[in-house]
């Protein structure tokens, strides 16, 4: 692999000038992509040998330093470990990590006009998002809009909360009675979740279908493989931690008792066809493949992640079309949890209306994050509007003061995802084709919502 040598060089000019691309985007985010890209015009760089396999270098070890400071920001990394150790000797400061993605930024971009392709876009994409969490990491605040833009490359729509009431309405129809409605349906699944001692049990069976229909469709290496985990204690339900070498660990958190639909909707997203068959065919067909060493790491607060997430709730539906979910469930995991499967159809339904609430997220997640909610007000409306007890909207709040904007990934993401698929199905795909395509062509969410 060839070296690269980028050299920044500060340089006083005028405030103009902005990226010239423009994901969809709010007023608000609009003014602040212009705002932040300003700086970047401060910088001219001159390359040496400049080559994207160079600059894909870069920036992993760009990500691999920002790691250093912001310990969630990589979530995987399977290349080199002499990167990682140098990365951990090292620990570059902030502001000489700011230097390098700056003056990256400047050369993807130039790379970018010169031959413009994917594999430049999304690193541009990429490099831009790092310099975000670095800006955040020093300390500068940015509204939800903002920072979703340039850390995912999408903006969540405005909410208008009596859209999520008609959907209250229904679910109310649904299970009538007394008392508040999220107290009601909190007792309704909690009457379906797992006995402790049934959850391996229930995991392994759920997981094995789930795995067993994406082996119809796509050829996974032989080695593919998972360890499953339980355990507590976490601002998440589920996890994918990606080893490398086609190997992940998914972990379960087991703080809230797991109710049974959770079993297929983990083991689908976390595993097949989502987290750990994207993070396989990556490895396998972009990283193996191609090449591109930027695939070597996951920065979980980049443009990936609405594909990562996306994809992974779409897996679901993929996996289950229809009816087959409930069917699976009512045949083989309630008598294998020991519960009544006469209570699958209700709870099937119901989740076809909850899904209209999930927007609400985001919702609340903007007015908190953004000053507008106090996080006992976050807590009273995500009680109301994903319909959980006050210690299960205790952990959604947990959630998005740990990982903030990061929860448009899985609603918008989803999306985002769904329509892609529908329009490459109208094409002439199927959807295991199209969902397929979309997992090994690196993309951003502007890019998905462009595609022909």
């Amino acid at each position: 692999m060839r070296a690269v040598t980028l050299v920044a060089v500060l340089l006083f000019a005028g405030c103009g000038g902005g990226s010239s691309e423009s994901p969809q985007e709010t007023t608000a985010a609009s003014q602040a992509a212009k705002a932040v890209e300003a700086d970047t015009t401060r910088y001219s760089v001159r390359e040496e040998t400049a080559h994207l396999d160079a600059m894909g270098e870069a920036f992993v070890k760009l990500a691999l330093g920002l790691g250093q400071h912001d310990k969630a920001f990589v979530d995987a990394y399977h290349g080199p470990a002499e990167w990682a150790d140098a990365a951990e000797s090292e620990q570059r400061s902030l502001d000489a990590l700011e230097t390098d993605a700056r003056g990256l930024l400047i050369s993807l971009r130039k790379a970018n006009e010169d031959d413009p392709g994917i594999r430049a876009a999304m690193l541009e994409k990429l490099t831009r998002a790092a310099l975000m969490r670095i800006r955040m990491a020093q300390g500068e605040g940015f509204s939800f809009d903002e920072e979703t833009l340039f850390l995912y490359d999408a903006v969540a729509p405005a909410y208008d909360l009596a859209d999520f009431d008609k959907a209250l309405a229904d679910i109310e129809a649904l299970l009538p009675g007394d008392g508040p409605l999220n107290e009601r349906v909190d007792a309704f699944r909690n009457r379906l979740a797992i006995p402790e001692d049934k959850l391996k049990t229930v995991f392994d069976a759920a997981i094995a279908e789930c795995r067993n229909r994406t082996l119809v469709h796509y050829e996974l290496p032989e080695t593919e493989n998972f360890e499953l985990e339980f355990v507590n204690d976490k601002p998440w339900s589920g996890y994918n931690w990606y080893q490398g070498d086609y190997v992940s660990l998914i972990q379960v958190n087991t703080d809230f008792p797991i109710i049974i639909d959770r079993a297929v909707d983990l083991g689908c997203h976390e595993g097949y066809p989502g987290h750990h068959t994207w993070n396989v065919l990556l490895e396998r067909d972009i990283l193996g493949e191609k090449g591109w060493i930027e695939y070597s790491v996951y920065p979980l607060f980049s443009p990936l992640s609405v594909v990562a997430e996306g994809s992974a709730n779409y897996g679901i539906e993929l996996a289950f079309p229809g009816e087959e979910k409930i069917t699976f469930e009512r045949e083989v995991l309630f008598p294998l949890a020991g519960l009544d499967p006469t209570e699958a159809s209700t709870l099937a339904e119901l989740n076809k209306l909850r899904r209209k609430l999930s927007h609400a997220r985001n919702h609340i997640a903007r007015e908190y994050l953004d000053g507008r909610i106090t996080r006992d007000e976050a807590i009273e409306l995500a009680m109301k509007y994903q319909l959980v007890s006050r210690a299960r909207a205790g952990q959604t709040l947990d959630f998005i003061d740990t990982y903030r904007g990061y929860v448009l990934n899985y609603n918008l993401g989803l999306d985002i995802v769904e329509a892609y698929i529908d329009a490459e199905v109208s094409a002439g795909l199927t959807p295991w084709e199209a969902f397929e395509k979309l997992l090994t062509t690196p993309m951003a969410a502007s890019d998905i919502q462009q595609a022909p």
